[in-house]
């Protein structure tokens, strides 16, 4: 089982209901044998570039763990959904996560120091 991202544009109209579309996908990644291990909002934006003649869209992102094959399968249901604009499929790197873990930390703690050095 690898470890992957999957953020989720969804039609800004249903942004009301936002449950059924939502649960289309979890049952996507489930169906394929995958396990969804964080999930997160981010909201209504607005896109760089209108797709489907829409200029905003409801932003979900998803890590999940899924077998080699599910991939593929989660793609070409994506590419026919309606409710769906577009989405991004990447497997995250262990390596990549652990070197941002830690730009994160030593960019906090930087922020940390500045904040004490001006007061």
């Amino acid at each position: 089982m690898n470890e992957y991202e999957l953020t989720v544009l969804i039609h800004p109209d249903l942004e009301a209901n936002l449950d059924a579309a939502l649960d289309k996908v979890r049952a996507l990644i489930k169906d394929n044998g995958g396990e969804i291990t964080k999930e997160d909002n981010w909201g209504k934006k607005k896109l760089a570039y209108q797709i489907r003649r829409e200029d905003f869209a409801v932003y979900v992102y998803f890590e999940a763990t899924l077998p080699s094959d599910a991939p593929r399968k989660i793609s070409s249901t994506l590419n026919i959904t309606d409710e769906v604009l577009r989405y991004l499929l990447v497997k995250t790197d262990e390596k990549t996560r652990q070197a941002l873990a830690e730009q994160r930390e030593r960019s906090e703690k930087m922020a940390a120091e500045a904040a004490e050095a001006d007061a």
